[in-house]
């Protein structure tokens, strides 16, 4: 009945591998859930490659991939994750913000069609259910596995989820624009009494201004935010690419220091929900 995550990516907007890019890492959105026996994905950034690998190393043979939505930062790995090729896999692929737009299939087919990618998706031999919901809606995944979705305020849309198993809960609020004096009441049902948050934290309050309409939140508000909501634990997620070593550095004492319940997630970060 564990409930175990795993960063493979936090890095937002583009994959930045620089000696300036170590310590948080440089990968792009891509987070492992193990919950029992079952494995969820949430994102498909570059971090997806890695844990394609670490499929392999483990013996896995199935999971369910979880999209927020579809900008390349969160998708770019997937033509990448090796198990898709393999006719030994299986895969549930899920976005919620698709559903009168062609649907997640059509998208990731496009992202992997002539000229932008020279192996269609047709090639990957897994065996894959595309499965497009409305933002908002609730789901089984079987289990005890219960999955709440909420739409998110982010360009082209966006879903962010509340995850529920034996007991504990993890939300996954990334791509999402505050509004400064107006908590989103979407994103606060979503953390209400979460073990664990992962929250938008690309900018922080004094570079927002100049980013509004991006589509992001800052640091700042994921505190205030969890705060009101009794979250547990607070993730700082989607790390800005402009962000390196030293400012993350920087940006995480601040964070801790306003609330001792926050941290900076990085790259191969790994812990057991308690």
């Amino acid at each position: 009945m564990g409930f175990k995550v795993k960063f493979w990516g936090v890095r937002g907007s583009i994959a930045c591998p620089s000696p300036n890019h170590v310590i948080y890492g440089g990968n792009t959105s891509c987070i492992e859930l193990t919950l029992g026996e079952r494995m969820i994905i949430l994102d498909a950034g570059t971090g997806i490659r890695q844990l394609g690998h670490e499929f392999f190393k483990r013996g896995l043979s199935s999971a369910d991939l979880l999209l927020t939505h579809t900008h390349w930062d969160h998708i770019n790995g997937f033509p990448f994750f090796s198990p898709a090729f393999v006719k030994t896999f299986s895969f549930n692929v899920r976005a919620g913000h698709l559903y009168d737009q062609g649907g997640i299939e059509s998208v990731l087919a496009t992202q992997m069609s002539h000229p932008m990618f020279p192996v269609p998706l047709s090639v990957m031999q897994a065996r894959m259910n595309f499965i497009d919901f409305k933002a908002g809606e609730s789901f089984d995944l079987g289990d005890g596995i219960h999955v709440a979705t909420a739409a998110l305020r982010h360009p082209n849309g966006a879903a962010g989820y509340r995850i529920s198993y034996g007991g504990k809960t993890l939300a996954y609020v990334t791509d999402t624009e505050h509004v400064p004096g107006q908590p989103d009441a979407n994103v606060l049902r979503l953390i209400d009494g979460a073990d664990l948050a992962i929250y938008d934290s690309t900018y922080t309050d004094e570079e927002f201004p100049a980013k509004v309409g991006w589509g992001h939140s800052t640091w700042q508000e994921a505190i205030r935010l969890g705060r009101m909501a009794g979250v547990r634990r607070l993730a700082i997620f989607h790390h800005d690419p402009e962000h390196e070593d030293a400012q993350m550095a920087q940006i995480e004492a601040a964070a801790h220091e306003m609330w001792d319940q926050s941290f900076c997630a990085r790259d191969g970060m790994e812990f057991e929900l308690e």
